[in-house]
């Protein structure tokens, strides 16, 4: 099957590298231009570009897919479907009729929950007990298209926005595979959604990730979650930003919301608006991220002490 395949993260990648192993024809692959990456803002290539140089595929990275010089190229290879995964840009109505089965999505949650641009977060955020994969036959709305296929997983009480990741990308490269097969028999039959189901993800905000110890502890343990990797939990102890990766709700004595009320080698026991975080790994501005026990080896946290909103000032 002739294919061509637009995405640009590491969740787009492992579709590809899928796409590639079952013996697809990609005839083209697109991802964004490259753009500045990392604390250097070095110019960086997205995981798809160097996937496909590794594998010698046509390559394009146009910034829009408006003009018509480039749909005229991608109307001149023929293929059978386009398969879009994290891509990033917006595909109008004339590339969207391009291919003579049209365009697949590869969506990282189970529709109609959660479309739009953070669905993994917004999952954790929400304390979902599943999400999953939709194979979607795409259409001019934002995550709108009948749906093809959907796979469930299961979020757990350990899951982080990247340990999801990493398994949706899995999941969702078998699952394109398998919509291929079946698209193939003649096999495929599309669903409607139900749209009074529909929820937007919308684009996470790094103002997001600071910590409201007023919350239930169990509400900032999926903040925590959501937000690793990135743009990471935050918080303030006198005036020093602090970012917390690893932390989970417990129970015990409480006190004043971001109140410290133990800190030893097994955590820092914060107090909430409900119960208690115990704050496992963190990390100082310029430092690395640290176990607990490494970091209280040179940072001195008592009992009493407070944590605080940041001073954006």
């Amino acid at each position: 099957m002739k294919i061509i395949f637009a995405g640009t993260p590491v969740f787009a990648a492992v579709a590809l590298e899928g796409l590639i192993r079952a013996g697809h024809q990609v005839v083209m692959v697109l991802t964004q231009p490259d753009r500045p990456a990392g604390r250097g803002m070095k110019t960086a290539a997205s995981a798809v570009k160097l996937l496909a140089q590794q594998h010698q595929l046509a390559l394009m990275q146009p910034p829009t897919l408006k003009t018509p010089e480039i749909q005229a190229q991608l109307r001149a290879l023929q293929a059978d479907v386009m398969i879009v995964a994290a891509y990033g840009l917006i595909l109008p109505q004339a590339v969207l009729d391009i291919p003579g089965l049209g365009c697949l999505n590869i969506h990282a949650s189970i529709l109609p929950r959660w479309r739009g641009a953070a669905p993994i977060q917004r999952a954790i955020l929400a304390g979902d007990d599943e999400t999953g994969i939709t194979i979607m036959q795409m259409d001019a709305g934002l995550d709108t298209g009948n749906i093809l296929l959907n796979h469930d997983m299961k979020i757990t009480s350990n899951d982080t926005a990247q340990s999801l990741h990493d398994k949706l990308g899995l999941l969702g490269a078998q699952s394109i595979v398998e919509v291929l097969v079946q698209l193939q028999q003649g096999k495929l039959v599309s669903v409607i959604q139900n749209e009074t189901q529909a929820c937007y993800a919308a684009k996470i905000t790094k103002t997001e990730a600071e910590i409201d110890w007023q919350l239930p502890a169990k509400q900032i343990d999926r903040v925590v979650r959501a937000f690793n990797p990135s743009p990471g939990a935050y918080t303030s102890f006198h005036g020093m930003i602090l970012k917390i990766w690893q932390a989970k709700a417990i129970t015990g004595e409480s006190g004043q919301p971001g109140e410290i009320v133990a800190a030893d080698r097994e955590g820092i026991s914060i107090a909430c608006g409900s119960g208690l975080l115990q704050v496992e790994m963190l990390q100082k501005p310029g430092g690395k991220k640290m176990y607990v026990a490494d970091f209280l080896a040179g940072n001195n946290f008592q009992p009493g002490e407070c944590f605080t909103p940041v001073n954006y000032s």
